[in-house]
């Protein structure tokens, strides 16, 4: 398997544009839109891909390129998120979770691997629990919140110091997503975020689930994620090296090797 290995923005953006060759439909629930792109691949399995807070399916430019060689993917934009438009309240975690299942059981015949990137790990634990017919593995990436540090600024504070030694590559793209998401959302949206604790649904996950944590990562620390794999009945955890909580933006590579390997 030969993975794209980032060389700066304009690979990303590169890769992020490929969004004009995928398929696109949407989810209307109110004024919740949820947007879903698929890059087809027939009769391989397909892999969903939620992103965190902030960003938009665009961030998984890279990751999403090098797991479509092998998988069908599908890349949401949860609602105020990348080109979805911003509605009037914030839905909390597993009511984004029963948005996604809606959205999904219009596109799938077969149950998928739900992937999450940090907040987005909160929306697929969710979809698992709540409907186990949709969901055949889980892939947790950097998964939030750390019961330890619930508080806004300080996980803002962790970021920043995640960002510290990544490269710049992470900090532009983040500034540019975060900057397309707005400030009021990206607050209204954090709160939701806040207040649901991944801990009383990793036990209702009873699908495979793999953890996968940066070992450089400052906002998902090592204890928590060890916490995260015990408290799942069937988990395992698997460390990224040299890698902080942007994993899959610094290096496909290695996090696209595991998520082929597991869904083998």
């Amino acid at each position: 398997m030969q993975v794209p290995t980032p060389a700066g923005l304009a690979e990303w953006r590169e890769a992020a544009d490929t969004a004009a060759d995928a398929s696109v439909a949407s989810h209307v629930d109110g004024d919740h839109v949820l947007l879903l792109r698929r890059w087809r691949r027939g009769g391989a399995p397909t892999v969903v891909l939620v992103h965190g807070i902030g960003m938009g399916q665009q961030y998984f430019g890279l990751l999403r390129e090098a797991l479509s060689a092998e998988l069908d993917v599908i890349a949401v934009d949860l609602p105020g998120f990348g080109a979805s438009p911003e509605p009037e309240d914030s839905r909390t975690m597993p009511e984004l979770a029963d948005l996604v299942a809606e959205g999904l059981r219009a596109m799938v015949d077969e149950p998928v691997i739900a992937l999450g990137h940090s907040m987005g790990t909160q929306v697929v634990a969710e979809l698992a629990a709540r409907h186990p017919d949709l969901v055949e593995r889980v892939v947790l990436i950097a998964p939030t919140v750390n019961p330890e540090e619930r508080s806004g600024w300080v996980q803002a504070w962790r970021l920043l110091q995640d960002l510290w030694n990544d490269p710049p590559i992470v900090a532009l793209i983040g500034a540019r997503l975060y900057a397309q998401t707005g400030a009021r959302w990206y607050l209204r949206k954090l709160r939701s975020m806040l207040d649901h604790d991944l801990r009383d649904v990793l036990p209702r996950v009873l699908q495979p689930t793999l953890v996968i944590r940066g070992d450089e990562d400052r906002v998902v620390p090592a204890a928590w994620a060890s916490q995260v794999r015990d408290l799942l009945p069937n988990g395992e955890l698997r460390i990224a090296r040299g890698k902080g909580h942007e994993a899959m933006v610094t290096g496909a590579e290695p996090v696209a090797r595991m998520v082929m390997e597991f869904s083998a």
